[in-house]
């Protein structure tokens, strides 16, 4: 793991009216990471992002949200990448997934985007699909639902129950991953 500096992007939406859907859930996890760092978001004007400048245990990171909407964050993530001087590999990428069940959690680098429109976006102005991700599941659409409508949909009630602790969760697995590498973290959060 790089001693240097950390970028941690939570990959969603801008804007309330999509704030508390599924595709946002990676920057509901940004959040929870500023609000334990106690910091408070600030426009970064170049990037068109949000950000914090923060240390996790010790290591600088950077916490960022774009304010593109998701099949545009790459631009937003890349400028912060050269901003901050910052490699792929020290990126870390929290984003919602289909394929998994509702509050299920996967680290791992690099891979294909899956269809996720944002890390479709990422790799093309990026170059490349090795960076970190914690892939927060929200499962399938239900009958024939179309799975865009779906994650911009909100969670149900029951999801909404669970949904702080996964979140919270998800934001431990974060640290995790900065603090003891992922093969730790694999360990102890990919359920």
């Amino acid at each position: 793991m790089a001693d240097d500096v950390w970028l941690v992007v939570g990959l969603g939406n801008p804007g309330p009216s999509y704030a508390k859907t599924r595709h946002n859930v990676g920057q509901m996890v940004a959040d929870e990471l500023v609000a334990r760092a106690g910091g408070s978001w600030k426009s970064h004007k170049q990037a068109k992002a949000e950000v914090v400048e923060t240390r996790i245990s010790g290591l600088r990171a950077v916490l960022a949200k774009p304010r593109s909407y998701m099949n545009e964050s790459g631009g937003p993530v890349s400028g912060l990448l050269k901003f901050f001087k910052v490699e792929p590999a020290s990126l870390v990428v929290i984003h919602d997934e289909l394929d998994l069940d509702f509050g299920t959690l996967r680290a791992k680098f690099g891979g294909g985007d899956n269809g996720h429109n944002g890390l479709k976006s990422l790799r093309k102005s990026l170059g490349t699909g090795e960076y970190y991700r914690i892939r927060f599941g929200v499962g399938r659409p239900p009958g024939r639902q179309n799975p865009a409508d779906f994650v911009l949909n909100e969670f149900s009630s029951t999801e909404r129950k669970d949904l702080p602790f996964a979140v919270d969760r998800t934001a431990d697995a974060v640290e995790s991953l900065l603090t003891d590498g992922l093969d730790v973290t694999q360990g102890k959060y990919n359920s």
